[in-house]
């Protein structure tokens, strides 16, 4: 406790650091205050009523509520929160991988080339945004929660241009909470949307354990203590391939002397794929359920028992599939990422090797195999993280606190702290303060190699 003590006080003595993380709680507290204005002809009431119960956690809409932190449900000007703007980044990444012309700016032409993606990215989301709003103003009229006062042109076009502005000014603060905060401004408002839910899940949780017995309550604890270290060494832990560079001769002439190559390491990552293949498993769960509502309403869900067991995420046929696509597409997507054939080239540019292994070809097939052993593990486990929730609710944890052991949830909350608390340790050392562990770095001795490989 007073090594916690001692830390914050550094951490307060900096002026620059104190600056930031004042800046980015101000940031997090207008993006939360967004949350809860109500757009302009909605009548709360009626909505609270109707969403009471429709939108579960393990459906689409449940899903997006969650990550606006509650703002869809209660149709604020966030409601879409920053998620048309991941939408848009993450159709701009897979046209980097297909596309020329992307390829071409992200991998070739540097920063004038990041300036355009982020343009078109900006774009792009606006775009979106129009889209998911007249479906969500179509939901929101479906519910009856509209005024019928106010004329419906009037209604659709002020709330369009109102949920619009609300994406581009959370994406704005995002930006400026990179830039003038601390920690990655997007990745924290998602975080801050998650972690809203948090407080009342915990408490409901804690109720319902405290008539059957506290030492249960003290259980999930425990095991969701547990379950938060084990994503925590998977998100960090890296395969580390060693690398030397060729030795240079030191001095002219007769008193010229070979001088001992460098050594460094490749950092391949155990989970490089990071959350993509969860959201791209769950995107594809949702297709069957939601197309049948489309078609034929709810009962056609409930009257199908196929459909009905792929929209009930703690049924067996559902989790043995979602378990399956998150492992496929783990492999898919770090093999988009994770480039062998850049690793090698580089290795040639700087006259490096891998000891044992040939430059060019080999090198590349080496880093391949590497990096396909080891998405093995990562795979099964981001496999696993998928379906705990299930396990959870199955246990008798009530849903809202089974997303916490987790699915995205857990490893967007892990991810963004980890990546939040680096930058904080990076401060304290700079200024020769001890840093947030004991012994050792949270994240270890860097290497030139870091990103070489990567597609994004």
């Amino acid at each position: 406790m007073k090594r916690l003590i001692t830390t914050l006080q550094n951490i307060w003595k900096i002026k620059e650091l104190r600056t930031r993380i004042l800046f980015t709680l101000g940031m997090l507290m207008v993006f939360r205050f967004g949350s809860y204005v109500v757009l302009p002809g909605v009548i709360p009431s009626v909505l609270e009523s109707a969403t009471q119960g429709r939108a579960t956690p393990n459906d689409l809409l449940g899903l997006i509520n969650v990550f606006t932190g509650g703002a869809f449900n209660n149709a604020a000007v966030f409601a879409l929160g920053i998620m048309p703007y991941i939408t848009a980044s993450i159709i701009i990444q897979l046209l980097g991988f297909a596309v020329p012309y992307f390829q071409r700016l992200q991998q070739k032409e540097g920063e004038s080339g990041r300036k355009k993606i982020n343009q078109i990215t900006r774009l792009l989301t606006v775009a979106i945004t129009l889209v998911q709003g007249g479906g969500y103003l179509t939901y929101i009229s479906s519910l009856g929660a509209v005024d019928p006062s106010i004329p419906g042109g009037i209604f659709w076009l002020a709330n369009i241009i109102i949920l619009s502005t609300g994406t581009i000014f959370a994406m704005w603060l995002g930006e400026r909470i990179t830039d003038r905060g601390i920690g990655n401004g997007v990745s924290l408002l998602i975080m801050v949307g998650i972690i809203a839910a948090l407080p009342q899940a915990l408490a409901a949780e804690f109720l319902l354990r405290l008539e059957s017995g506290i030492l249960l309550f003290v259980l999930e604890m425990v095991i969701l203590f547990l379950i938060v270290m084990a994503t925590v060494i998977i998100v960090q832990g890296v395969r580390k391939i060693p690398i030397q560079f060729a030795k240079r001769m030191v001095g002219r002439g007769a008193a010229a002397m070979p001088a001992a190559g460098a050594r460094d390491y490749i950092p391949l990552k155990v989970n490089a794929a990071g959350v993509m293949p969860i959201i791209f498993a769950q995107a594809l769960m949702f297709l069957p359920a939601t197309a049948a509502q489309f078609v034929t309403g709810d009962s056609g869900v409930v009257a199908n028992p196929i459909l009905a067991a792929l929209n009930d995420f703690t049924s067996v046929p559902y989790n043995i599939i979602y378990f399956l696509l998150v492992v496929i597409f783990t492999y898919i997507y770090t093999a988009l990422m994770v480039n062998p054939q850049q690793y090698a080239e580089y290795l040639k540019r700087q006259n490096a090797f891998i000891p044992g292994v040939k430059p060019g070809k080999p090198t590349a097939d080496f880093i391949d195999a590497v990096t396909t052993r080891i998405t093995l593990p990562g795979s099964i486990f981001l496999g696993l993280i998928s379906i705990l929730p299930a396990f959870a609710v199955a246990f008798g944890v009530n849903t809202a606190f089974a997303l916490f052991f987790g699915g995205t949830s857990l490893l967007i909350l892990v991810g963004v702290a980890l990546d939040t608390l680096q930058q904080i340790e990076s401060h304290l050392l700079m200024r020769r303060y001890d840093g947030l562990v004991k012994s050792g770095k949270l994240q270890g001795r860097p290497s030139r190699m870091q990103g070489i490989g990567a597609n994004m």
